[in-house]
């Protein structure tokens, strides 16, 4: 009996250690072959007031789309960390490729912090091989490495997951998927070796467009069109894993009003300018994160990714919070939309940019994004077409001074288009 009991326990201990170990999978079939070993949770913000961001990775980093979201989040979302980026991505680029120019076109710039996602070229489109994963490793510890050695905090990414049919494909897509888990297994388990964070791409790609096209179709594609190069949408699920990983809280304030008292009070880089008869005019320095119209639907919608993660709730909380309610439902504008919401709600807080499609940040908040299109575009070329063109083979340092130059007012015109934006919230009883 004493051996049963003894079995016994040693089979749910194993049990327990097993699902400890890895992400829960959908129970379908399509995952029943995949182990992504479980990832750490974040430790607190790693952020630091003036951090200089190097975003780098493959041709889905030169997409700037994800890239772009992070820049345009952490300027407006996040203003007084003054956080300064650069995106480094390359087409058709592996891990030993950036390792080769990562002195010339990055570690000059002295970035502070940085992030990377390779592994989609480095898996050969093919099925995993013990020795490729080696050389894959290997050219990751040698990044990894150097950026430590410059003093620079890390996150190291994942490499994303492939759709069906990619066109250069050397095996098909589940082959190809299990190939790129297992780097993704070998990029967290590097990241814990080298005490640096890790960003987890691969599993919400994974599972995400498995939930997307459930719900909206198999034309869906998260992995993008030619099932690698997602669309906005899926780089909202990899800008959401980056965040995550750089342990971003997203508390972005909070208004809270006294309907009986007439009393209100901001927090979170907000000033009250006044309040009477239900309204709140409100002067705001930090913008929330405004997603474009699109539909949920739409595999190319910044709305859609929203929709399929939970980066309203993780990153993007403005809250509304009216106390000393009477009536039973109230009417609450913001900017030129209205929606209609109990007592209870508004006591308990409703999240504004989450509640409300349109915002009154909308036109400044695209203007700074629009900033941020501009010189992400032109860093592609300052690095590819002139760093590792004519000019930087005549004379780099040269190249670099005259670049920066033309960068400067680019990165400028971000910081001056980051202007305070006076709004107001209404609330007015149903009832």
């Amino acid at each position: 009996m004493k051996s049963l009991f003894a079995v016994a326990s040693l089979f749910a201990f194993s049990a327990a250690v097993c699902a400890q170990e890895f992400e829960p999978r959908p129970d379908v079939p399509a995952f029943a072959k995949f182990n992504a070993k479980k990832a750490p949770a974040p430790g607190g913000l790693l952020l630091r007031e003036n951090d200089r961001l190097a975003i780098i990775g493959d041709s889905i980093t030169e997409q700037k789309m994800y890239s772009r979201i992070m820049e345009t989040y952490l300027t407006a979302c996040l203003p007084a960390l003054k956080v300064t980026v650069r995106q480094y991505g390359w087409g058709g680029e592996t891990a030993e490729g950036f390792k080769n120019r990562m002195a010339n076109d990055a570690l000059r710039f002295q970035p502070t912090i940085a992030t990377t996602c390779y592994g989609m070229n480095d898996h050969k489109y093919r099925a995993f091989d013990e020795p490729n994963a080696q050389w894959y490793r290997e050219n990751q510890l040698a990044i990894v490495r150097a950026f430590k050695a410059a003093g620079a905090r890390f996150v190291l990414g994942s490499p994303g997951c492939v759709g069906p049919k990619v066109p250069w494909g050397k095996a098909d897509s589940e082959t190809m998927n299990l190939n790129l888990c297992e780097l993704r297994n070998l990029d967290l388990e590097l990241a814990r070796q080298e005490q640096v964070a890790f960003a987890d791409v691969f599993w919400p790609m994974l599972t995400l467009g498995h939930t997307a096209t459930n719900q909206f179709g198999v034309n869906y594609a998260i992995a993008g069109k030619d099932a690698v190069h997602p669309g906005w949408a899926g780089h909202v699920v990899m800008a959401t894993a980056f965040l995550h990983a750089l342990g971003v809280d997203g508390d972005l304030g909070t208004f809270t009003v006294d309907l009986g008292a007439a009393k209100a009070t901001v927090t979170g880089g907000h000033e009250v300018v006044s309040f009477a008869n239900g309204e709140l005019a409100l002067k705001s320095g930090r913008y929330p994160f405004c997603a474009p119209a699109g539909e949920l639907g739409d595999d190319n919608s910044v709305r859609s990714g929203m929709a399929l993660t939970d980066f309203q709730s993780r990153f993007n909380r403005l809250r509304l919070v009216a106390k000393g309610a009477s009536a039973k439902s109230y009417r609450v504008t913001w900017g030129n939309e209205t929606k209609t919401f109990t007592g209870e709600q508004l006591a308990a807080g409703i999240n504004l940019p989450a509640e409300f499609a349109k915002t009154p940040f909308d036109d400044a908040f695209k203007r700074l994004d629009d900033a941020v299109g501009r010189k992400q575009s032109y860093e592609t070329k300052q690095i590819k077409s002139l760093f590792h063109g004519e000019e930087g083979k005549v004379d780099m340092e040269a190249t670099v001074a005259l670049t920066e130059k033309a960068r400067a007012p680019l990165a400028a015109a971000i910081r001056d288009a980051l202007v305070p934006v006076t709004h107001s919230v209404k609330i007015e009883a149903a009832n």
